[in-house]
């Protein structure tokens, strides 16, 4: 990938996860740079292949094929690829997607090595003490154990 930067962005194609888009292409994306949109499916099922490695490398003209999307059982939505195909065209960045299946906060963290990322952007979806300690938080997790700069953008409610 040269001398650009390989920028990952954890999406989920929720609210929050779009969010963290839009900050990530507005603040931190420059002409050139590559933009990885890291997805993480909670079990493998049927992805036994792929299950430690991850998809391979999907690129932003296939994230329109139903099919496709179908096969890495990743649900796509309008308004993240207008997002991503606007941002692409008028920055000039590459866009493509890479699918872990498993434990989010132990797969972003892979995800970075394997890729390779120079950096990650994570939402925090604003969980409360009590669930945050139940469930655990993701954001909290990547920011403390990725081997690169990790970036949260908190939701706006």
């Amino acid at each position: 990938m040269g001398d650009c930067r390989r920028v990952g962005v954890a999406v989920d194609f929720s609210p929050c996860s779009r969010q963290t888009l839009k900050w990530a292409l507005d603040h931190l994306l420059r002409d050139g740079d590559h933009l990885i949109l890291v997805t993480v499916r909670p079990d493998a099922g049927k992805m036994q292949l792929w299950e430690t490695t991850g998809s391979p490398l999907i690129p932003l003209c296939e994230l329109t094929d139903l099919i496709i999307m179908k096969k890495y059982e990743v649900d796509v939505d309008l308004e993240t690829l207008d997002m991503v195909s606007t941002a692409s065209r008028q920055k000039e960045i590459t866009v493509i997607m890479k699918t872990f299946w498993g434990d989010p906060r132990e797969k972003l963290c892979e995800s970075i090595d394997a890729i390779p990322l120079d950096c990650l952007v994570v939402g925090n979806r604003g969980l409360g003490k009590v669930k945050r300690a139940i469930m655990g938080s993701v954001s909290n997790y990547v920011v403390n154990n990725a081997p690169c700069p990790v970036t949260v953008v908190k939701s706006q409610d």
